[in-house]
């Protein structure tokens, strides 16, 4: 599961400690609520189906896709579909595609995810073999259903905006910068990425 409010609060403590731009922003803002999603494919097929379209529009296609896969959510039962039928769940053909690589690759054991790398660049990697999951939904999947407390999603725009925004930077960091001058805050990346969420568009700050 993902990081505890407990472990939210030592990382952040911690990076702020470095950081006086992060220990104001906890004082007017305080801590964010941990994001906690389960751990397992499910949370994948969540992800497929949400992708590029509205909250509203997700919720309604993922009860469909649910009503049809079943509430194991059994893998099998959507490489057995036709394309008709998923279509009625509102699937895409280009999320069917996505959907179909992440059951095969469940089905056949290439993807474990009770038994994913320790290694977090290794971990991404293996689940980038999902066609339609890039770097950031990899690392999404690992900080919110694993609790892996250094990933840091360099590449994410309200993450960027919340470090232009902490410490006071002239600009929004690049990727290369972002990553870079988060270098000193292993290993609680993890912590400082999700209170980057929590305060760049935080009406207290």
């Amino acid at each position: 599961m993902g990081l505890s409010a407990a472990q939210l609060k030592h990382g952040i403590d911690a990076v702020a400690a470095m950081e006086p731009g992060f220990a104001h922003a906890v004082e007017v803002a305080g801590y964010p609520e941990p994001r906690i999603r389960p751990r397992g494919y499910g949370t994948l097929m969540r992800t497929i189906v949400g992708q590029q379209v509205s909250v509203a529009a997700a919720a309604s296609m993922w009860r469909k896709f649910e009503a049809h896969a079943g509430e194991e959510l059994d893998p099998q039962r959507v490489l057995d579909a036709d394309f008709d039928t998923l279509r009625a769940c509102g699937l895409s053909r280009q999320k069917q595609g996505y959907m179909r690589s992440l059951c095969e690759l469940v089905v056949t054991g290439q993807l474990d995810f009770e038994a994913l790398p320790k290694d977090d660049e290794e971990a991404i990697v293996q689940l980038m073999l999902i066609k339609g999951i890039g770097r950031w939904s990899a690392e999404i999947y690992l900080l919110f259903a694993e609790g892996r407390q250094d990933i840091w999603p360099a590449g994410d725009l309200a993450v960027q905006a919340g470090l232009h925004k902490l410490l006071d930077l002239d600009a929004r960091p690049t990727e290369k910068a972002t990553r870079e001058m988060a270098e000193k805050w292993r290993p609680h990346r993890g912590a400082t990425a999700i209170f980057t969420w929590h305060c760049y568009n935080n009406p207290a700050l």
